[in-house]
């Protein structure tokens, strides 16, 4: 693996102990991402694609392999990523501002220079006017954002997202996925984003890794070849279709491996 690549996951495998034996969750995986790119993972439903969050987040530790962050091993290392899943956990007695700055807090940093450091990121990301309203009054796209900038605002390099947008409808999901690519952009973090929307992935991505049903393994690394900005208008050409079509092919395969 090349030695300068910000996130390295290297014979990364996972087994959990059942009542009738292990059941393999990842068969050893490995790869290296470069500083600020931006990497989609898909794969079917049980595939692994969690456990690999959460082995690279530090909340497991693998049965083997190892992951390295800037060269040096992470293995088992909390705090070194930020970590979104699908829901967005905002807590209902905190305000939008206070819940945003919750990671913030939890590092030490205190609530007045948290605010103060969070209210321009509200401002200029979409959640001006709303710092003092609570989750119950956002809609989900809203509420989406403020986790994201929590998410960001941990000052970690490395950004894991787990379907944040899954829940979202179509419209708000294209709108969320376009401001998505604004704070990569500004914020300049790696990130690695699974999803099982193929079109969601290819353009928001520069590579995607696709993953095979349990054990999962990496069964392909697609680099995404469109220019960034990148402009909806991608969708309608001949590469972005072929490209959709080699991912589909690999998760239709998938799906005739498992019911047959």
């Amino acid at each position: 693996m090349p030695t300068n690549s910000k996130l390295e996951v290297h014979a990364v495998s996972m087994a959990f102990a059942g009542s009738t034996g292990n059941l393999d969750a990842l068969a050893p995986v490995s790869f290296a991402l470069a500083e600020g790119s931006f990497v989609s993972v898909i794969g079917p439903s049980g595939c692994g694609k969690s456990t690999l969050f959460n082995i690279i987040a530090g909340l497991q530790r693998p049965s083997s392999g190892t992951i390295s962050i800037d060269g040096e091993d992470a293995t088992g290392s909390i705090g070194r990523v930020g970590y979104m899943l699908q829901k967005d956990l905002l807590l209902p007695w905190r305000t939008v501002l206070d819940n945003v700055i919750l990671g913030m807090e939890i590092k030490g940093v205190s609530r007045g220079r948290a605010r103060a450091t969070a209210m321009p990121y509200l401002e200029r990301y979409g959640l001006g006017g709303f710092e003092n309203r609570f989750p119950r009054e956002l809609s989900g796209g809203m509420r989406q954002r403020a986790a994201l900038l929590r998410t960001l605002l941990l000052d970690t390099d490395i950004i894991l997202l787990d379907e944040p947008f899954g829940a979202l409808d179509a419209q708000t999901r294209s709108s969320m996925q376009e401001w998505l690519l604004q704070l990569w952009a500004d914020f300049a973090k790696t990130v690695v984003f699974v999803t099982h929307d193929v079109e969601e992935a290819i353009f928001l991505s520069d590579e995607i890794l696709v993953v095979s049903a349990r054990p999962g393994r990496i069964v392909d690394r697609i680099a995404v070849p469109f220019p960034r900005p990148r402009a909806r208008s991608v969708a309608n050409g001949v590469e972005f279709v072929a490209l959709k079509e080699r991912c589909l092919s690999h998760l239709g395969h998938m799906a005739g491996e498992r019911a047959a």
